[in-house]
């Protein structure tokens, strides 16, 4: 991808790298880098949007955390404070002249070249980090939104959390997913969902999923096999400000088709209704009541026309006075 390519798609021109932007061009990494050979990576998705106010970034001190902490479960040390890297991410957008776009910090092992390693042991390799942003459209199709998509159950299983922990955003976990979507789309389908080791319902390849029988709102619970998905935990905090009553616990495979509503969330999915599952059409075979009132809400909140539940800081004004001190109101060292 050149320069040129950078102007018409729509993505950032700067690339922040360990402390510093570079232009993309010089976004580059060694054919050796140990992440490429390993998987030795971790990462974030976040969207910024044009609110009302001007372009935010949601649940920006939230997603830094979680990158942080998937860092630590991987035993990557960087330099960097969450106040710093959340700084970083306003900067970049604001920098990029970007109204909407989707950031993505990367934290993986690289190649020290004066005195390389090519093993499987990692901590030869030193730790590097970057952040670039695009412009990213609705990642199932607009009319998705509205009309619903049509996935399968996966014949994959999700990744038990024993043996690489859901916790963490690591690139390796989406080879996993990299199996389901493909599997999906070579059989006609928009997305997958898939089981655990036991044959409950987990997740899709990118996405949390839940389903709404008799208004009340089902999600499998965390601490399983599935990525505590911020997009998820806000939709639970909209549906209890709402008065919907939550439960997280265990799905059955046939409970998918049952259900009266069933949606995805997910940074880049938002809230996506689901259709069908395996052909069996899922309620009306259209997005819910509930489905909907919790994506009016949800755009309300992210468009900066309605606070966040309990008034909380969901969204980081990038070009705001204060922000440009502090990033974001609740960042701290």
């Amino acid at each position: 991808m050149t320069t040129k390519d950078v102007k018409t798609m729509k993505i950032a021109p700067k690339v922040w790298r360990n402390g510093e932007f570079i232009d993309w061009d010089n976004a580059r990494v060694h054919v050796m880098t140990h992440a490429i050979h390993y998987g030795s990576s971790v990462f974030e998705g976040i969207r910024a949007y044009k609110a009302e106010r001007g372009t935010a970034v949601f649940r920006l001190t939230e997603h830094i955390q979680r990158l942080l902490n998937s860092a630590k479960v991987y035993r990557m040390d960087i330099e960097f404070s969450r106040k710093e890297l959340c700084q970083a991410a306003v900067e970049l957008v604001r920098g990029g002249g970007m109204d909407e776009c989707y950031l993505r910090p990367v934290i993986f092992r690289g190649l020290n070249e004066e005195k390389p390693s090519f093993g499987v042991n990692p901590f030869p390799a030193p730790i590097d980090c970057y952040m670039a942003a695009w412009d990213w459209g609705k990642y199932l199709g607009e009319e998705a939104l509205e009309s619903g998509v049509d996935v399968c159950v996966s014949s994959w299983t999700r990744t038990p959390a024993n043996s690489l922990p859901a916790v963490a955003k690591a690139g390796a976990n989406y080879m996993n997913s990299q199996l389901i979507k493909m599997e999906a789309i070579l059989g006609g389908f928009s997305e997958g969902i898939a089981l655990d080791d036991r044959g409950y319902v987990s997740e899709g390849s990118g996405e949390n999923i839940f389903l709404v029988n008799n208004g009340k709102l089902i999600t499998p619970p965390l601490g399983a096999s599935i990525l505590p998905g911020i997009t998820r935990d806000s939709v639970i905090a909209i549906a209890k400000e709402l008065g919907i009553e939550v439960v997280e616990t265990s799905i059955q495979r046939a409970a998918l088709y049952l259900t009266d509503e069933l949606f995805f969330t997910g940074t880049a999915a938002e809230i996506t209704p689901i259709r069908s599952v395996d052909r069996i059409t899922v309620g009306a075979g259209k997005r819910g009541e509930i489905t909907k009132q919790l994506q009016d809400v949800f755009f309300d909140i992210i468009y900066g026309r309605r606070p966040a539940p309990n008034n909380a800081p969901w969204l980081t004004y990038v070009n705001d006075t204060e922000e440009k001190k502090t990033a974001t109101a609740s960042a701290k060292e």
